[in-house]
């Protein structure tokens, strides 16, 4: 069941989960990071795809509904934590694919730039006016956080999402933003 308070618009279902995943560089070789894993639609279709997935989820009903999901699944990890909490990997690449809360959007990009060891790749579906600003170009508004993840990562918006990919449709135009990791 959605939490309002959580602010979750899940994925209607895996193939959509699939299908968004093949506009990604995500390969067999992979460790990825659901953040906000719901009922693991991401981390199920990510596990066909992937080496190893971990799953985070902060509610715990919802967590537990994920682990009976997703237990066929031998290289699928569930972290039952808030991802602010979580401690990211201290070596080895890694990357992110997810579904976040959207009110959690600004502070999970900054973690993940400030990271010791930041991700090599970032997918993440986002409202689409909050997007838009972390795009370096003439066209749009840059926020400063778009300007600090630009010297590191280049951004662009892999896909417009539609609102009946979600249950409960969010009110808002989103997004499928990629942010590749510069080469130092």
């Amino acid at each position: 069941m959605r939490k309002y308070q959580l602010s979750q618009h899940f994925l209607r279902g895996p193939k959509l989960a699939g299908f968004l995943i093949g506009h990604s560089n995500i390969k067999k070789r992979d460790t990825v990071i659901d953040i906000g894993a719901g009922s693991g639609v991401i981390s199920a279709a990510l596990a066909r795809r992937c080496r190893q997935v971990i799953a985070i989820e902060p509610d715990h009903d919802t967590a537990e509904k994920l682990r009976k999901n997703v237990g066929k699944y031998e290289n699928i990890t569930v972290v039952e934590q808030d991802f602010m909490e979580y401690e990211l990997p201290a070596e080895g690449d890694y990357k992110i694919f997810a579904n976040p809360p959207f009110h959690l959007s600004s502070a999970i990009l900054h973690k993940l730039d400030e990271a010791e060891n930041p991700p090599k790749a970032i997918y993440l579906i986002l409202q689409k006016q909050f997007a838009l600003k972390l795009l370096n170009n003439d066209r749009h508004y840059t926020s400063q956080l778009g300007k600090q993840l630009f010297v590191h990562y280049a951004p662009r918006i892999r896909l417009p999402m539609k609102p009946e990919y979600f249950t409960p449709p969010p009110a808002v135009p989103t997004v499928l933003l990629e942010l590749k990791r510069r080469e130092q």
